[in-house]
């Protein structure tokens, strides 16, 4: 196995953009479900309008100019080529520190992040804050896809991540994520060991999340944010969870509509966007950058990995066993405004050390509230290094 770390840069030719806009422009439209805006899915006038947007309006080449102003590589690892970004900061103490994104995300998740974690002072924060930042592709997504076989769970993933880190000679480092990258980056401490100074996750579920019914007497010590997240939670395994037993149980069907479809693959990702960012109420452009969105999209998109991103949720729920080692690095936690994380139901043995609640900000922080995100994870290592 080669372990060379090569140069990448974005270079998508203009045929793909073209045929795009005329599946954009071809695009055949189904009819207005019956009953209340969102209540049954992406109502058509909205994507209908989005996507004229995404046709006349959205400009790929500028999006494609502003990732390639970061330095981009690819290596293998395990078999699998795995794609990143490696931004180091000007500053030589700085702390190796690797993000991981989830889905419907994508390394365009982080763009906001990446100077004020890489270059604090020039953003109003303690030159002793900064990072140097290492943002891969999760296998199977993006540039790291597709997936040359099975097998990729997040332990898998984590133990490619620790890899990856000593590939670029860091040998202490920490380790932040959401969604997905909320059960990446554990693994990556359990594979990474005494290497990994802190875990710091955010847009967490499981492992801090209510098994089965809560006690109504439970339900009286809890915090009227806590109920509020029991109430999202609830929401979410009655009416909001159809995508992930798809992709958890069929995901090469799923990824035929979505890979020929640029209107089926926008509406499956916005989607996530309007009920998961913060406040739920609103648009997706409400809490996002529309033209950010549409490059998330993008990236699924161009790069034809509908389906061997969907397929982390069938690895992650097929795997034979469960990783049982114990994780040893300090845990720092981000609860934002729509998340669904309560403190109680953190798993045994777990050493927090951080816990923050934010009044704002929803599961895509990074996007949604940078601001808020990176003030945390610079509150959170600053104790380790």
């Amino acid at each position: 196995m080669s372990t060379e770390i090569t140069p990448f840069r974005i270079e998508i030719p203009q045929s793909d953009l073209d045929y795009l806009r005329a599946r954009l422009t071809d695009a055949r439209w189904p009819a207005e479900q019956p009953g209340a805006e969102w209540s049954r899915g992406v109502p058509v006038a909205y994507l209908r309008e989005l996507a004229e947007y995404w046709r006349d309006c959205y400009d790929w080449r500028a999006a494609e100019a502003e990732l390639n102003t970061f330095a981009q590589f690819t290596t293998e690892i395990d078999g699998q080529r795995i794609h990143f970004l490696h931004i180091r900061s000007a500053n030589p103490a700085a702390t190796p520190l690797v993000l991981t994104h989830g889905w419907p995300g994508s390394v365009v998740e982080f763009l906001d992040v990446i100077g004020p974690l890489t270059d604090p002072e020039t953003h109003g924060g303690d030159p002793a804050d900064a990072f140097h930042l290492v943002i891969p592709s999760l296998p199977g997504f993006g540039f790291s896809g597709p997936v040359t076989e099975a097998g990729w769970d997040p332990a898998r993933i984590g133990r490619a991540w620790a890899e990856l880190m000593s590939r670029l000679g860091y040998e202490s480092y920490g380790a932040q994520g959401g969604d997905w990258g909320a059960f990446v980056t554990p693994e990556v401490g359990r594979a990474g060991g005494a290497k990994v100074i802190g875990v710091h996750v955010n847009a967490v579920s499981f492992g801090y999340i209510p098994f089965g019914p809560v006690t109504d007497d439970d339900k009286a010590t809890m915090t009227a944010a806590e109920l509020a997240r029991l109430d999202r939670l609830a929401l979410f395994k009655r009416e909001g969870n159809g995508y992930f037993r798809i992709q958890a149980s069929r995901p090469q069907t799923v990824a035929y509509g979505l890979h020929d479809s640029p209107i089926g693959q926008l509406a499956w990702v916005v989607e996530k966007f309007k009920e998961w960012t913060f406040p739920a109420a609103g648009l997706p452009e409400d809490a996002v950058d529309r033209d950010r969105l549409l490059t998330n999209v993008m990236l699924y998109w161009l790069t034809g990995t509908a389906g061997s991103s969907a397929a982390l949720y069938y690895e992650a729920t097929h795997v034979r066993s469960w990783e049982t080692t114990p994780l040893t690095a300090p845990v720092g936690v981000a609860v934002f405004a729509e998340d669904v994380a309560i403190r109680r139901y953190a798993a045994t043995g777990t050493d927090i050390v951080h816990w923050s609640e934010f009044d704002r900000g929803g599961h895509f922080a990074a996007m949604e509230v940078p601001d808020l995100l990176v003030a945390d994870i610079r509150t959170f290592f600053r104790g380790l290094r």
